[in-house]
């Protein structure tokens, strides 16, 4: 019989485990009921939050970076580096996790730290870099981020516009000759797992902007605003799939800096040297916190096992809690998925012991797939 050998490429379980720990415990339980099974371990991310963290585990060089965080407060921000290609996650300067418990500020919370990351990997020499963006804490359009980078946002009296979406209803005049030179030689790619417009009904203050602290009103503000904003540097890029992307900065990121989109999931794979790892494996097992709708809809482990089915190579997957049916994960290309939820059904205590219950769970995989 031929020797198993196992990739192990799962994203994080947000709230308990890393997506390095994921691998860790499911290569623990694996071991535990077939000691010499041959295991390989390929941390992912979709774009969103722990996508620089993914890169460093698939051997990029960590960088910090001081910026300025989406209320105005430096905030130190990482990003990865490997020879001349970074990848710059938004969320580590400009993500939701820099705010202060139950402290929101939708309309001003500003991408201007996102653009002083994307500044640090020109410095370190990149001339590709993959610009993940998800968990924004802020709804600007990327002005912050492109003022940043040397654009002027002007209000009618030739001032610069207050910060965050909502100081866009002022903008008279947008002039970006002043944009950094050297993003003229860079391939930046627009690495994002939501395809939406800028505004309207799908847009960025519609469809996020409650989860940033946004009441009605706001989101009605910030849409006309984004609007506003859009009339002036360019409509028909508003339109766009990742236009709307963490707030709108995929549109900033379009329409000024010559970003092309790609689904965050393909990217990373790309960058993380996944077609390789998977042409070594006999046996796949992804996963993420929870498999649901929204996992279908350009989630790491959905990305996973539609190239692993491609290879032609059995896909499983683990999760804290399911909400997919059997004939929805086959159509994903998922054999069978196995829920932290099924071993401890009360929520607070299956995040709180979620390593001990992945390891019981990859022992479960190991003797349904290996044994």
């Amino acid at each position: 019989m031929e020797t198993a050998r196992v990739l192990v490429a799962a994203d994080k379980f947000k709230g308990s485990l890393t997506a390095v720990q994921v691998a860790e415990r499911v290569t623990a339980g694996l071991r535990r009921v077939v000691p010499g099974v041959q295991v390989e371990t390929l941390p992912v991310a979709d774009g969103g939050d722990g996508t620089v963290a993914a890169a460093v585990a698939a051997g990029f060089e960590r960088r910090e970076a001081r910026v300025t965080g989406p209320l105005g407060d430096p905030v130190t921000a990482a990003y990865a580096l490997r020879g001349s290609t970074a990848v710059v996650e938004m969320a580590e300067a400009s993500g939701l996790q820099h705010l202060p418990d139950g402290v929101f500020a939708p309309l001003t919370a500003t991408t201007y730290g996102s653009g002083e990351l994307l500044r640090a990997a020109l410095e370190a020499g990149a001339t590709t870099i993959v610009f993940g963006v998800g968990g924004s804490a802020t709804t600007d359009g990327g002005a912050g981020m492109l003022t940043a980078l040397g654009a002027r946002f002007l209000d009618a009296d030739g001032k610069p516009v207050g910060p965050g979406g909502g100081g866009l209803a002022e903008l008279a005049e947008a002039d970006l000759s002043g944009l950094d030179p050297r993003l003229k030689d860079v391939d930046l790619v627009l690495a994002s797992d939501v395809d939406n417009p800028l505004t309207g009904p799908k847009g960025a203050p519609e469809v996020y902007g409650r989860q940033k602290g946004a009441s009605e009103e706001d989101i009605a503000v910030l849409d006309e605003a984004l609007s506003h904003y859009a009339s002036v540097l360019g409509p028909e890029t508003a339109a766009l799939p990742g236009a709307g992307a963490a707030g709108g900065i995929g549109y900033g990121a379009l329409v000024a800096l010559g970003a092309r989109f790609r689904p965050g999931i393909e990217v990373m794979l790309d960058v993380l040297g996944f077609a390789p790892a998977l042409a070594r494996a006999t046996l796949v097992i992804t996963g993420e916190g929870s498999l649901d709708e929204q996992t279908l809809h350009g989630k790491a482990p959905a990305g996973v096992a539609a190239a692993a089915r491609q290879a032609g190579i059995e896909v499983v997957a683990v999760c804290g809690r399911l909400a997919l049916s059997q004939e929805a994960l086959s159509g994903a290309g998922i054999a069978r998925a196995y829920a932290l939820a099924e071993l401890e059904p009360d929520p607070a205590v299956s995040m709180a012991q979620a390593g001990p219950l992945l390891e019981r769970a990859a022992e479960s995989i190991a003797r349904d797939f290996l044994s």
